[in-house]
């Protein structure tokens, strides 16, 4: 477990001088930043630490963050980590959450769905967590939604699972990023259009490979396409061509999903048997998170990709994402950490930054002081309308308040020349439209 914390006061005034219309407080700067005003692009340079404001009433606010740090996620919870830290960090040189600084206790799933648990257990019961920023592992994640219920705490997802914001969500469960029944909906009628019409999805023996070809199957027939029936591949496999020789003939589009290392054997040995050569390689950002096209050494040239972020800035070019790169610590071009090789899970780890502002802005508006006030916070959240700020840099979104779903922006990109290039963007306002409500968790009691 690895707890932050940080001293009630700053130890410097406010930078402010002369007038606060031509200089305004570092505070006042931050606020408006945050909150998407026009003092976005250097929002974040040359911070230093204003807690001043901190009015301790009720202490702080203790906030859990479920993560990866070891195991097959461990390269993406790196990064989930280091994002919920610094949103945290943001926080309280801003003053906090409603003038209380925010505590953030941090523990290890280990990837694993029974050593989550415990330790949702242990971030709730033992350490005072009042809400969690959670998992990215859609086996943790759905583990760990009726713990997180049963012990009547808001938990929010980063694995992208639907059944997390569908059959297995609860009042509690919330998402700020897109899910299989987004990603389907954002990408799958472009591919079939663009790519092909007969499929074959392989993918890992676990929720998130299941959940997309679920989601996948049923956009793609609709459209009047064939799913040939899906390559499951055991989580701990290294030589994947005996899988790969099940592909049929007829495939027109791969659809694969994997992570980690095991996305590494996928792309390399899928272009030592050639498969590019007779059918079209398509995926989701998930499959090459943390990983470098140029890393794998040509071997996902060619390759789609539907991205939840862009890792190449141009094409998302504002101050807002600008800032939240340097803050994070990551390059606008090839989204690597700055000093190191390390590859940010860029259309992932952003949401461990957004969900400290969405609890932020949740808990202002409905006045939260204690775990009695949660069902102000969970209304709030219901709903909540998020503007392209730092605070949000990943752009604008809506959490709906039917299935506590966000609808984002989505990209589909290209690798071209070891890089992600973005060919098309799905709008969130379009994105919405495709994927109606089939859940309403809002209707459940609190």
């Amino acid at each position: 477990m690895t707890t932050e914390r940080r001293p009630d006061r700053a130890t410097s005034a406010d930078v402010a001088t002369g007038s606060d219309a031509a200089h305004p407080s570092r505070r006042s700067f931050l606020q408006t930043a945050l909150a998407g005003g026009a003092l976005a692009g250097t929002a974040y340079v040359a911070l230093g630490r204003d807690m001043s404001a901190f009015a301790q009433a009720g202490g702080p606010i203790v906030i859990g963050q479920h993560c990866e740090l070891t195991g097959g996620f461990a390269s993406w919870g790196y990064w989930h980590n280091k994002c919920g830290a610094a949103a945290v960090k943001l926080i309280n040189e801003m003053g906090g959450i409603a003038g209380r600084k925010v505590e953030l206790v941090t523990e290890d799933t280990e990837s694993n769905p029974a050593t989550g648990t415990r330790k949702l257990r242990s971030l709730i019961q033992r350490n005072g967590a009042s809400f969690v920023v959670g998992s990215v592992h859609s086996g943790v994640m759905l583990a760990a939604i009726p713990v997180a219920t049963e012990l009547k705490t808001v938990y929010f997802s980063s694995g992208e699972a639907t059944e997390a914001t569908g059959e297995k969500g609860t009042r509690y469960s919330f998402r700020t990023g897109t899910d299989t029944y987004g990603l389907a909906a954002a990408g799958a009628p472009w591919a079939f259009k663009n790519l092909g019409k007969r499929w074959t999805i392989i993918s890992p023996d676990y929720a998130w490979g299941h959940s997309h070809y679920k989601e996948h199957k049923a956009v793609v027939e609709k459209l009047g396409g064939h799913v040939n029936d899906p390559i499951f591949v055991p989580l701990d496999a290294k030589d994947l061509v005996p899988y790969l020789t099940k592909i049929p003939q007829d495939t027109e589009v791969l659809f694969s999903v994997f992570f980690g290392a095991l996305s590494v054997a996928f792309y390399t040995q899928a272009k030592s048997m050639g498969l590019e050569k007779t059918m079209r390689m398509y995926s989701v950002s998930g499959t090459i998170e943390a990983i470098a096209p140029a890393d794998l050494k040509g071997a996902a040239e060619g390759v789609y990709i539907v991205e939840n972020f862009p890792r190449m800035a141009k094409y998302k070019d504002d101050g807002f994402h600008r800032d939240y790169l340097k803050a994070i610590g990551t390059d606008d071009v090839h989204g690597r950490e700055t000093g190191s090789e390390r590859v940010n899970a860029k259309s992932h780890s952003w949401q461990n930054w957004e969900n400290m502002f969405a609890l932020k802005q949740a808990i202002e508006a409905s006045g939260w002081k204690t775990k009695k006030d949660d069902k102000g916070v969970i209304e709030a959240l219901e709903g909540m309308q998020m503007a392209n700020a730092l605070g949000h840099p990943q752009g604008a979104k809506t959490l709906r308040k039917e299935d506590h779903s966000g609808i984002i922006d989505c990209y589909i990109s290209r690798v071209e020349n070891d890089e992600l290039q973005v060919k098309t963007k799905v709008a969130k306002e379009d994105l919405a439209a495709m994927m109606p409500v089939r859940f309403d968790l809002s209707k459940q009691a609190v």
